[in-house]
């Protein structure tokens, strides 16, 4: 086994894990799509033609509030398209985006390689936007791309007001405002509204079939019936075009409201958690109280050291403390995101109790 196997193989041993939902081995999460094809009487599309999933492009543009909605393979495409469109729309080639956009960070400039859009960073990149930051812009924008939740700084959203109130500062302006919402589901239980309360005003939506929702990959784009036609059409251009989405779509749709349902359980449960760190006070939490059902937890050893614990808690104890770890600015310290989904909701109090205890130990030992 190389070395990925042999920490799936740990991770499978453990009691006590604390990051993110049940990652199902593909033999159970088959059968499991193949009973519910069955009990629901599911049909392939061809091409993304089907009634299944045109249904569950449907419910989801339903949902979110718009006219239409499409499968996309990526979240990756959907958003750099759907932002390429809507600045031809208003011929400026220019995008506001936060520092730590998705598009700046994780895409490997494919907004500039393959000519989309131009770029500018706005705001401060350790704190959400406000429209103070928007308008101190003096540039022509055609577009303004927003995450929600801000991934990067621990899940933190805008205050309320402050989101409406860029809602309404890019409809003066005259601005395409999109939505990078790949956590959305988690952002509007953050808010205490609904989703479609939070998509109001946008242009144009992107949802992740995936992230918070445990599918096996896909996205959705959701806008006005023209734009999400137009967008569907670029999507076949870039190679998008998925002979069969439908494994994709039951994957998603057979949890979908199950996923959504679980996020106020996920959502106190991270509240717990918060409260249990406060007697850990070398271990920082980002942000200062929990926004979604996410944080952001900075340690006081490398990430090699921190590695090195999660080994030896999950040998020893059967203890999962995270999945991926990064060095931050400071020598010696690192940091780690923990996304609250069914591991810790199925952990007892106790045992989330004994592992912070632990793991604390080994930071300061």
């Amino acid at each position: 086994m190389n070395d990925n196997d042999l920490l799936r193989d740990l991770l499978r041993r453990c009691h006590t894990v604390f990051p993110g939902h049940r990652a199902r081995p593909p033999a159970e999460l088959f059968a499991a799509m193949a009973a519910w094809c069955e009990r629901h009487s599911i049909e392939h599309d061809n091409y993304g033609s089907g009634s299944f999933l045109q249904a569950f492009e449907a419910k989801l543009a339903r949902l979110l509030g718009f006219e239409a909605a499409v499968f996309c393979i990526s979240g990756t495409m959907a958003s750099a398209t759907a932002l390429r469109l809507a600045c031809q729309d208003r011929a400026r080639d220019l995008v506001a985006l936060h520092p730590t956009s998705h598009i700046f960070l994780h895409e490997r400039s494919n907004y500039q390689l393959l000519g989309h859009f131009k770029a500018l960073q706005a705001g401060d990149p350790h704190r959400p936007w406000t429209t103070a930051d928007l308008a101190a812009i003096p540039d022509r924008i055609g577009a303004v791309g927003l995450e929600l939740p801000l991934r990067e700084i621990g899940g933190q959203l805008p205050a309320w007001d402050e989101l409406e109130a860029i809602k309404a500062h890019c409809k003066i302006r005259g601005a395409h405002l999109h939505m990078d919402g790949a956590r959305l589901w988690e952002a509007a239980c953050g808010y205490g509204k609904s989703v479609q309360e939070v998509a109001a005003g946008f242009d144009s939506v992107y949802v992740s079939l995936y992230k918070g929702i445990g599918g096996l990959g896909g996205a959705m784009l959701a806008g006005s019936r023209e734009f999400v036609e137009r967008a569907a059409e670029w999507f076949r251009r870039e190679g998008g075009n998925v002979f069969q989405r439908s494994p994709y779509a039951v994957a998603a749709a057979m949890q979908f409201d199950q996923r959504l349902a679980a996020l106020p359980d996920c959502l106190r449960r991270t509240h717990f958690l918060y409260d249990a760190l406060a007697a850990y006070p070398q271990i920082r939490v980002n942000p200062a109280a929990p926004q979604v059902n996410m944080l952001h937890l900075h340690l006081p050893v490398s990430a090699e050291r921190a590695l090195a614990i999660r080994r030896e808690l999950a040998e020893q104890h059967g203890i999962w403390m995270f999945n991926r770890i990064a060095s931050t600015a400071l020598p010696g310290t690192s940091a780690f995101e923990l996304y609250v989904g069914d591991h810790l909701l199925a952990a007892s109090d106790e045992q989330v109790h004994i592992a912070l205890a632990r793991f604390a130990g080994a930071l300061a030992a």
